[in-house]
């Protein structure tokens, strides 16, 4: 569900995504679709991708998990 809303506020394609974590798209189709269990160094990745490009990810705090981008640095 993260994934596919820091996708959305960077309205990146999932082959974009796939390029900037150098993944295969497959594997992020998979990520979104929860098919399985990702592996923890792929959900590593991913993260490192969205976090390079803004993102910032809420855990879970009563609220539910969540995604924000984050304010530019000045």
């Amino acid at each position: 569900m993260q994934c596919r809303a820091a996708r959305g506020l960077l309205d990146w394609s999932q082959q974009e995504l796939a390029d900037r974590a150098k993944i295969g798209i497959v594997t992020v189709r998979q990520l979104e679709g929860g098919s399985h269990e990702p592996r923890r160094s792929t959900l590593q990745v991913v993260r490192l991708a969205f976090e390079a490009a803004g993102v910032q990810f809420i855990e879970e705090n009563g609220g539910g998990p969540g995604v924000r981008l984050s304010r530019p640095v000045r």
